[in-house]
């Protein structure tokens, strides 16, 4: 299928995610936050095929750029055989962390901050690219595609969920709001646009059976980031807590690896 097509409806997908207005407008904290400490990188990484698949196509001297990089899991797991990183992202607390961890390591590093589309000019190219979860905060995506194409040496790596990162929180709108969330766009639909700019691109499926043990969070911290996603105020945590405990057991969450060498 044509490119532009394809693109056009990732974009009018991501579009019908947009919480409406008249929720927004109740929301007493941004629904949008990411909080620093459920991206930092302690201790080891657990391993996963796509830092498998990065690693694989680095030298014994190699440089990771990790774009939308938070704590920079994705650019650490490649630890060696990487001995360079370098992280982007938009918010200045997570390259902050980024940072510390690079230390922690006795690992070179660099830090760029802004949105990657604004700022791609600035950053030099790196053996691998890696990208984390960043998909389905980009509308324009054969622009992150292409950047993160035109950035990498042998490889790009691009890690996403099968659907939207919202998802798992659509039974709590649908209680809370009555909203009904999309169920696409879909991680095979962004493989679907990256094969279309022409990258070979392969595609493995996998489930990450430990998505919710990677940071410790503790039932209090769970229902008020919950509570904060679903634009509630402050008041209404002990009904999220019990809506919660309502819920059946989470599934482990399924990603999409997809990447392809630069040649």
């Amino acid at each position: 299928m044509d490119v532009a097509v394809l693109a056009e409806q990732w974009r009018a997908d991501l579009a019908s995610w947009a919480i409406p207005q008249h929720i927004l407008d109740q929301a007493t904290e941004p629904p949008w936050r990411h909080p620093v400490d459920l991206f930092t990188v302690v201790g080891d990484i657990p391993d996963s095929p796509s830092h498998r698949i990065a690693r694989a196509a680095l030298p014994p001297d190699g440089c990771v750029l990790d774009v939308g990089c938070g704590g920079g899991r994705a650019a650490f797991a490649c630890v060696p055989p990487a001995i360079r990183v370098t992280g982007v992202d938009h918010n200045a607390a997570m390259l902050a962390a980024f940072a510390a961890a690079a230390n922690d390591r006795g690992v070179a590093h660099a830090e760029f901050l802004g949105d990657w589309l604004a700022i791609a000019d600035e950053v030099p190219s790196a053996d691998v690219v890696v990208c984390h979860h960043l998909a389905y905060n980009v509308p324009d995506a054969p622009a992150l595609l292409t950047s993160l194409h035109s950035h990498a040496q042998r490889r790009v790596v691009v890690e996403l969920p099968t659907t939207h990162p919202m998802s798992p929180l659509n039974d709590l709108w649908q209680a809370f709001w009555g909203l009904t969330r999309p169920a696409r766009p879909r991680g095979q639909d962004y493989a679907a646009i990256a094969r279309a700019l022409g990258f070979d691109v392969h595609l493995e499926v996998w489930t990450d059976d430990i998505w919710d043990a990677r940071v410790d969070r503790t039932p209090q911290q769970r229902v008020r980031d919950t509570r904060i996603r679903l634009c509630l105020a402050e008041d209404r945590e002990p009904e999220v807590a019990a809506a919660l405990q309502r819920l059946p057991e989470a599934a482990p969450r399924e990603l999409v690896t997809l990447w392809w060498d630069v040649v």
